[in-house]
């Protein structure tokens, strides 16, 4: 099973992707996928919830903010390999997308939404369950600059990939769900 979870910041989309993670698992191994590569004290701030929401529920984290696939590849947890069988809760698109495409040495990859929407099409078919979350960024009508609109393209591509390889597709929004693909 692998699902698309989209919402708007603090819409409960990271939540609800750890309790399917954890309906999925049937006692396999979870692991959660943390693309988010903090850079002020808002994103520490993220960090440290998210930890402390998950702590017990038998994830194991893996940080990877960048290269999905190829991490993957050659990952281990705890001195043990990653299970393909297990279940995978990847958080977020989002992330991942900003760290590619706004590179920590000041340089702006705009190919990344392309590269980026093959790695997550890839990680999906090789992980089997796996949960993905991504913010719904780009539906507004609001003008901004080139950069974030390249960006909302690419994120909006990204996540129009994972709609297409997910077998359910679920917008978080005010508590409530919505199902666009899938039930």
């Amino acid at each position: 099973m692998r699902i698309l979870l989209l919402g708007g910041s603090k819409s409960g989309k990271s939540m609800m992707g750890q309790h399917m993670a954890r309906r999925l698992s049937a006692g396999a191994p979870m692991y959660y996928w943390a693309t988010l590569e903090p850079r002020d004290g808002e994103d520490r701030a993220i960090v440290r919830r998210h930890l402390a929401e998950r702590d017990g529920w038998g994830f194991e984290t893996v940080e990877q903010g960048t290269n999905i696939c190829a991490a993957l590849d050659s990952r281990t947890v705890n001195g043990q390999a990653v299970e393909r069988g297990g279940v995978f809760l990847l958080d977020s698109v989002t992330a991942l997308l900003s760290n590619e495409m706004f590179r920590a040495d000041g340089s702006v990859d705009f190919d990344a939404g392309s590269r980026i929407a093959e790695d997550l099409t890839r990680f999906a078919a090789q992980t089997g369950n796996t949960v993905f979350v991504s913010d719904y960024l780009y539906s507004d009508a609001f003008a901004f600059d080139d950069f974030t609109d390249h960006y909302r393209e690419a994120l909006a591509l990204c996540d129009r990939a994972l709609a297409k390889c997910c077998d359910q597709v679920i917008e978080v929004s005010y508590g409530f769900y919505h199902y666009w693909k899938g039930l």
